[in-house]
């Protein structure tokens, strides 16, 4: 079984980036270990895509069951994919209206495994405020058995992402100064520095 090789890797369509930390790396909660991730918003009108994850994690179940899970795989196994028009699993409420209409789907990698961020052309993207939730990427993932704390299931590991192009950010994002403070002399008259007159 050990020599046998497992189709796990695939990449994604044109997905959409949420909580992309693809630069630092942090913790989900505090005391987690610090790991880069991003969460994929997945078109459900992308079959193609979909076809290709399910296929992956068909594999990382068949390599599960000969390395992890003692030759079954078991009936119910935890996998790293969502339908964004459901509930989130961690605590039953909706996922985000940003989420509907897409398959939802985290991937991370360790500290250790920064993952390769280029634009169209492949080159490095160096400009950190590029990347941001809400643009629109491809993304290499490669999915992995577990058995952990007595619970079996599917992972998701990161790889390269390409920027495709922008997107309206998702989050709000801070005010501009312009929109907060307007342009200067919109309030009171301005003062003729000389005269002490309104201008």
């Amino acid at each position: 079984m050990s020599n046998q090789t497992f189709n796990t890797n695939t990449t994604t369509g044109k997905v959409r980036l949420s909580y992309a930390n693809l630069f630092k790396p942090r913790a989900m909660q505090p005391g987690q270990e610090e790991k880069y991730s991003v969460t994929l918003l997945i078109p459900k009108s992308d079959v193609g895509t979909k076809q290709r994850i399910d296929a992956a994690i068909e594999e990382a179940k068949r390599k599960g069951a000969g390395d992890k899970w003692g030759g079954v795989v078991p009936p119910v196994v935890s996998t790293p994919i969502h339908d964004g028009d459901g509930v989130r699993p961690s605590d039953g409420m909706p996922f985000g209206t940003e989420c509907k209409g897409h398959w939802v789907m985290t991937v991370s990698s360790s500290v250790d495994y920064p993952p390769e961020v280029v634009d169209q052309n492949l080159n490095p993207i160096i400009n950190q405020s590029e990347i941001y939730s809400g643009c629109y990427a491809r993304v290499n993932v490669n999915f992995y058995p577990y058995y952990f704390s007595g619970k079996k299931g599917i992972g998701v590991g990161l790889g390269p992402v390409q920027k495709l192009e922008d997107g309206e950010p998702l989050g709000g994002g801070a005010p501009s100064a312009d929109s907060v403070f307007g342009a200067v002399g919109q309030g009171a008259p301005a003062i003729n520095p000389v005269t002490g007159m309104p201008m």
